[in-house]
Parts: C-alpha cells; structure tokens; sequence
C-alpha cells in the first residue's frame, strides 16, 4: 500500500510539473495536421520500405540460420481507439520467450538470441512496422503501441493510461527518445501524454531527427 501511495504521490507532482491530466487529456491536431502526417507516413513508409527491402530480407535470413523460429515476430496490440492490430517486428527472442505468461522487457534479457540482442539495441527489429504504417495502422511519430494486458495491469494504478489509444501509435515517440525502456509506465505516460497535447509537425521532426540519435547511442534500448 506505501508503495501505490508514494507512485501516486510521485504521479500526481510530476503531472503538475509537466501542466498536463491524464483522466482529462486534451488532444492536439488539426485536420490539415493530420492529413500532412498521413501522406507523410505513406510516402516515407514505401520509399523506406522499397530501399531497405533487400536488407530486411538478409536480417531475416540471418535470424532464421541464429535460431528456432520464423524470422518475422507478430503480437496483437492496441491501436487508435482501442482498436486490436497485429503488430510485426523481426524476432529477436527465443520462441518460447512467454511460455509463462506476458513480461515487460527487462535490461539485458536474458530471453534475446544472441542476434535478437543486436537487433535490440539498434532498433533494427523494428522495421517491419513499416507494413503496419502503411496500412494505416500506426505513424512513424506516437506512443508506442502495447497489449490489452499491459494497458489492464497499469490502468490499476495509472488511472487514465489507456488515454494513450486517443492517437494513431507509433515507430517512435516522445517516450522513447527521453528514456524508452528505461522509463517506468508512470514517467512513460507522461511523455506520451505531452505529446498528445502538444504534438505538430515540429515535434514530430524533432522525435524523427531524436531516434536517429538515440539509435547509436543504443539509450533505453531492450
């Protein structure tokens, strides 16, 4: 019970601090606005995906000779509004990696081939979100999207938390270039929260141009 106390404690100064309500959020975005990131993310999303194409085919020809498994990883999570999609990413665990049950990834994860691990850090698994961008289903800037099981395990103690489904999720957001993995559910909400507030095209540019940075320097990677 001290331990919910003081997360709420803390929850509560650092919304203050950052001027924003998680149970009453406001949410930024002209149509223009989100008429302009929508052809920017098709645009974008093929050009990247024609120009990585054969690269993406060796990852996944050098994932399937590193381990048991297929090479592409796909998991159901929550879209704009709540909506399920099927999310892709290139595997970088072991095929039983959940045999007990969901688990937050941790540093080091002891679960991560030995490939997988790379891909990790450099963010690399993540390209084949491009299908998914495509299709309309996330953007290249937004909270990152998660499972319905998260979003019921946090919401018990981060009331207003499935507010992050107001917006289209994302490849890369305001959360994962301040910390990522490195941020607890209750500072990552924050960060995504702002975004949803504040979000325009420079804040946009400024999460694109932010990711490159953060994908040398591996910070916040899992």
């Amino acid at each position: 019970m001290e331990a919910f106390a003081k997360i709420q404690r803390d929850k509560e100064i650092a919304c203050k601090k950052h001027e924003i309500d998680i149970q009453n959020p406001t949410v930024n975005g002209s149509k223009f606005y989100i008429f302009v990131k929508r052809c920017f993310d098709i645009i974008i999303s093929v050009i990247a995906g024609i120009l990585l194409f054969i690269p993406m085919m060796i990852i996944a020809l050098l994932i399937k000779l590193d381990s048991k498994g297929p090479a592409l990883f796909k998991q159901e999570r929550l879209g704009k509004g709540g909506k399920p999609f099927i999310m892709y990413k290139f595997r970088s665990m072991c095929i039983d990696a959940e045999a007990n049950g969901p688990k937050w990834a941790e540093k080091n994860d002891g679960r991560c081939t030995k490939l997988g691990a790379k891909l990790r850090k450099s963010r690399i698994d993540e390209l084949p979100q491009l299908i998914n961008i495509i299709k309309g289903e996330m953007s290249f800037v937004g909270p990152r999207p998660e499972r319905a099981c998260f979003y019921e395990q946090f919401e018990e103690y981060i009331p207003g938390f499935h507010n992050r489904l107001l917006v289209q999720p994302g490849l890369t957001g305001h959360a994962q270039v301040n910390g990522g993995y490195d941020l607890k559910p209750e500072e990552k909400i924050l960060y995504d929260m702002e975004y949803i507030k504040n979000r325009s095209f420079r804040m946009d540019l400024q999460c694109i141009l932010k990711t490159v940075s953060v994908i040398f320097s591996h910070r916040g990677a899992r």
